[in-house]
């Protein structure tokens, strides 16, 4: 762990605490707990930029104070917002250690992929959260390999486990969210809908537009399990030859092919949501959580779950101590937080933390509070039914979820992306090439097989340098790396000129089937194109059935926003901005859209 990370640690307490209490209700926490501001820059997720490695011993050191009683948690976005209220009402308690020191609990969002990486190394966290207990799972086996021990038995033995002390809070099942007008459409609350229905609708219905998150995210991976299922006709004991019998994969990919997109968790789907309200998405998948969260102050239309006819599965919410394991490991937990850890985790499933979940529309770990009655959320209202899901499916071991994860990559929608990159001859400022070189290789080594075709274009005062879109098998990939590494800054911004090309040439494949997407960045000033942003809207005009969305990244300070802003309003895409330290992290996450 970097020495400066206390410090960082206490300046983002600060501002976390600050942002808490300017918040007044919780779907206002939820959008300001979960998100990082850098340089005027919504970015969703908890990134962390500092990799600077201390040399260990074999004594392992603190890499806190020995007395320390305050206890960091990790937590996953979307519960952020309320554990941070709870943390605050822990703290207000002003309970004490044996010792004298006062025990206190800070919360950190942070996206469960990169909340597990990190626990991998020597985190500035000594609990963690996710939303649900795959992550753990997930955390166990690479911990398990990682320190070397057998896998034969792939359980992690007692003494060499990661974390300890877990325990469940709250849950939550994972549902169909629609519109109550879509909704009805499909037949609810008469008719029981499932996958099935959805992927029929969207078939019959061009316009209609659902999606689910990657499966880097609890919502998507549940409900990609979910699907498998399904497609296996089975509700328990999903094995590895069921959920890759030719079937159930053929199931799967009908059901995928029809998704318009995936993305992020919850927290940006409920803030885009509020942005753009129908026009957005019909349905998505989440939590049961948001459809309580968004009636409660509704701008409109009401929100309603669907829980799926073929079966659910749940968000669990853990709550685990990180624990040493390896004598050289940096990681320490003091006696003093271990402590806290044990006196925060009993505040959690006492009846007064217990009700603060319920009202924030989570099913209590406490099964005997009654969620139909009184001033419960599932009370009085025919959007949420605390009576469902019927059919509550396994979780399966962590070998199944692995290859379910691993063949989804092969049932999912197909992507055709090109990378459109400025290196025009400011982007020779500071580390800007190199870092934009970082975040292209990232982008490309995370696509996974070879049903994606991905291509690149360099601009500057013109096409510099041009990969034709193409299947991404072992050979492309290559020239794409090869490529990116021989990228030079110099030319001016000819922006709308490389869009324009790169989109040309994308829609003349005619492929409708795929996720057609632009990522587009700039750093600087458009100044050389010829064609206009009425030729790119003309172009993608002429090739609706497409659907090319487009992603625009302003690189730094003196990037043209409004022109990023209006091509991506074109191609109903997204506008972000990104810095030095967050680019490798936002090409990262624009990945999971495909």
């Amino acid at each position: 762990m970097s020495k400066n990370k206390g410090s960082q640690a206490s300046k983002q307490t600060r501002n976390r605490n600050l942002l808490i209490v300017a918040s007044v209700v919780i779907f206002s926490l939820l959008l300001c707990g979960t998100i990082t501001v850098r340089t005027g820059m919504w970015i969703w997720g908890q990134f962390g930029s500092d990799d600077t490695e201390v040399a260990t011993t074999d004594t392992p050191q603190p890499a806190w104070d020995e007395q320390s009683a305050e206890l960091t948690v990790a937590v996953s976005p979307l519960m952020a917002p309320v554990l941070a209220q709870l943390a605050e009402q822990f703290n207000s308690q002003t309970q004490q250690t044996p010792d004298g020191q006062p025990m206190r609990v800070q919360i950190t969002p942070y996206e469960p992929a990169k909340m597990i990486d990190d626990a991998l190394e020597s985190p500035s966290f000594q609990a963690l959260s996710p939303d649900s207990s795959l992550w753990l799972d997930r955390l166990e086996q690479a911990w398990l390999a990682k320190v070397g021990q057998s896998e034969q038995t792939g359980v992690v033995p007692v003494g060499q486990q990661r974390i300890s002390g877990q325990v469940r809070y709250a849950v939550s099942p994972v549902v169909i969210v629609a519109w109550e007008s879509v909704a009805r459409e499909l037949g609810w609350p008469e008719k029981a809908i499932g996958w099935k229905t959805i992927q029929q609708k969207a078939t019959q219905d061009s316009n209609f537009k659902w999606n689910h998150p990657s499966t880097n995210n609890a919502s998507g991976l549940l409900a990609t399990l979910a699907e498998f299922y399904a497609g296996a006709g089975l509700t328990r004991g999903l094995t590895e030859e069921a959920a890759t019998a030719p079937a159930t994969l053929e199931y799967v990919r009908a059901v995928e092919a029809t998704v318009r997109f995936y993305g992020e968790g919850e927290e940006v789907i409920m803030q885009r949501l509020a942005e753009e309200g129908r026009t957005f998405l019909d349905a998505f998948v989440a939590q049961e959580r948001v459809v309580i969260e968004w009636n409660r102050n509704p701008t409109g239309e009401r929100l309603v779950a669907i829980y799926p006819a073929e079966g659910a599965l749940w968000t669990d919410h853990p709550l685990a101590l990180v624990e040493l394991a390896t004598p050289n490991d940096a990681q320490v937990v003091t006696d003093q937080q271990r402590l806290t850890y044990q006196a925060f985790s009993q505040f959690l499933v006492s009846a007064e933390a217990q009700s603060v979940l319920l009202a924030a529309g989570y099913r209590p770990a406490d099964l005997n509070i009654d969620l139909g009655s009184g001033d419960s959320p599932f009370a009085n209202t025919d959007a949420v039914d605390w009576r469902e899901p019927q059919t509550t499916l396994q979780v399966p071991s962590p070998a199944v979820v692995e290859v379910v994860q691993n063949f989804w990559y092969y049932t999912k929608r197909p992507t055709n992306v090109y990378l459109v990159v400025d290196t025009s001859g400011s982007m020779e400022e500071g580390n800007k090439l190199a870092r934009t070189k970082e975040a292209l290789r990232a982008f490309v080594e995370q696509i996974k097989g070879d049903r994606d075709q991905i291509g690149l274009l360099e601009f500057a005062s013109g096409s510099k340098n041009f990969t034709p879109i193409r299947p991404l098998d072992a050979s492309v990939q290559s020239d794409l790396l090869g490529q990116i590494e021989q990228m030079e800054a110099i030319g001016g911004t000819a922006l709308i000129d490389g869009v324009y090309e790169a989109a040309d040439d994308l829609l003349s494949q005619g492929d409708s089937e795929a996720i057609n997407a632009l990522v587009v960045m700039t750093d600087g000033q458009e100044n050389e194109s010829e064609r206009s942003l009425d030729d790119l809207n003309a172009l993608l005009a002429r090739h609706a059935d497409q659907r090319l969305v487009i992603f625009t990244i302003a690189f730094g300070s003196d990037a043209d926003e409004a022109l990023l802003e209006a091509i991506a309003k074109i191609g109903n895409g997204q506008f972000r901005r990104a810095s030095e330290t967050d680019i490798e992290e936002l090409y990262r996450i624009i990945s999971t859209y495909f």
